[in-house]
């Protein structure tokens, strides 16, 4: 049988450098799908959807709020030729209730060792309106390599460089953050991979510039440790979320490949200053992930933070607004304060204002906003600051032997300058 796994556009940021990344959720559920399935995967953010008749079964993975109602007006289109469509993902989770009119069949939770049950049911006509695995995660042994032969990889390159391929190393999280919806995903504790299942997968990629996209490398010291060791022979190059402020992590770290971090920046303390330090001692570079909008900023907290961002020298910064996704303290706490004013699901973006803020007007954050990106790139534009971090990567591929030559023939145009000196 022919099932076409489809991942749905979303509109991207007014004003930010465009590329897309491959995406991960449909290549971990590719991977538990019965290996006599046919998959014809499309991914519509790099790619033309067509809506026809050629397919068995439809599928529909969601992974942002931002797709959701594409996702849905997809599903109404292939349901109204009278095929079978079921959906899944992080977004279909958030969004279940709403999706279930538009589905034949709504699967929540993680996939693995669960979806020959599904696929037998499609072919005895017995699909179940919601499989519901919420609370119950598979065993991590269960967790196989992700199917990235589904990819259409020459989508996935910018300006002729291979962009990062997405990988996973455990699931869950310790903690509970308040815009974030891991613990209702996931419930609220760590999960890692085997070892030898993350090296074994690792080993068998075909590129070597990776964001591994765990919620945080930071939740088990001695794990963190070990997961470094056995990477340092692989000579990878990564990008990730945080890591350990520890000298022997930061280290180890530093010799597995890592090439940048993504860092919150909540406030201006020496504990921040200290941190971004520590990072860049250890030749790793630094993404801030900067959220505006929470009730304890005003205006002038806001660009303090953003003068801030110079002092600390971030290689990048990504400048989010607050977005009260379904199934975060976030939500909850605004929907009951009634502050929430825009349920268009195309508008949670993390880049327009939903709701009232507590310290100033909707539209005041939303001009912040606009100025936050501005003034951190009004002397070296993102494109710059891109290359800066890409270059670091190059160079260190060069002196190992791992160098990704740059595909020409998939150059549109030029990425500054200076890129054209790369061979």
């Amino acid at each position: 049988m022919k099932f076409r796994l489809i991942y749905p556009r979303w509109e991207k940021l007014e004003g930010q450098t465009l590329f897309s990344l491959p995406p991960h959720g449909p290549v971990v559920m590719a991977a538990a799908i019965p290996g006599d399935v046919e998959i014809d995967f499309i991914d519509e953010n790099v790619e033309d959807l067509v809506i026809d008749d050629t397919s068995d079964f439809i599928g529909i993975s969601m992974m942002l709020t931002t797709q959701v109602k594409r996702g849905w007006a997809i599903a109404d289109e292939f349901r109204k030729l009278g095929k079978k469509v079921i959906f899944g993902g992080i977004s279909t989770m958030l969004h279940a209730e709403e999706t279930l009119p538009h589905a034949d069949s709504v699967f929540l939770g993680e996939v693995e060792g669960r979806l020959k049950n599904v696929f037998d049911d499609f072919h005895a006509n017995r699909l179940q309106k919601i499989y519901n695995y919420l609370n119950n995660p598979p065993l991590m042994e269960l967790i196989g390599p992700a199917r990235r032969d589904i990819l259409k990889k020459d989508l996935y390159y910018h300006k002729g460089f291979r962009m990062v391929d997405l990988f996973h190393a455990s699931r869950g999280c310790i903690y509970d953050c308040y815009p974030c919806a891991v613990r209702y995903l996931g419930g609220r504790g760590f999960r890692p991979r085997p070892m030898d299942k993350v090296i074994e997968e690792l080993s068998a990629l075909d590129n070597n510039r990776l964001f591994i996209v765990d919620n945080s490398l930071a939740l088990d010291s001695g794990w963190e440790k070990e997961l470094f060791r056995a990477m340092i022979p692989l000579k990878k190059k990564w990008v990730s979320h945080t890591i350990e402020d520890k000298p022997e992590i930061l280290d180890l770290a530093a010799q597995a490949g890592a090439w940048y971090v993504y860092q919150a920046i909540f406030d201006t303390s020496d504990y921040i200053k200290n941190r971004i330090k520590q990072y860049h001692d250890y030749g790793i570079g630094v993404e801030g992930t900067i959220l505006l909008g929470l009730d304890n900023q005003t205006e002038d907290d806001i660009k303090r933070l953003i003068d801030f961002l110079f002092e600390i020298n971030l290689d990048l910064a990504e400048f989010t607004i607050l977005a009260p996704f379904p199934h975060t303290k976030a939500y909850t706490d605004l929907r009951k304060q009634n502050r929430i004013f825009d349920y268009d699901w195309d508008h949670y973006n993390a880049g327009k204002v939903v709701y009232y803020p507590k310290n100033m007007s909707p539209e005041r954050l939303q001009e912040l906003y606009h100025y936050a990106w501005d003034a951190f790139y009004k002397n070296e534009p993102q494109t710059q600051k891109m290359f800066n971090l890409l270059s670091v990567v190059l160079q260190r591929e060069t002196d190992d032997g791992t160098y990704l030559p740059r595909r020409r023939d998939l150059i549109d145009e030029s990425f500054g300058k200076k890129v054209d000196k790369v061979a």
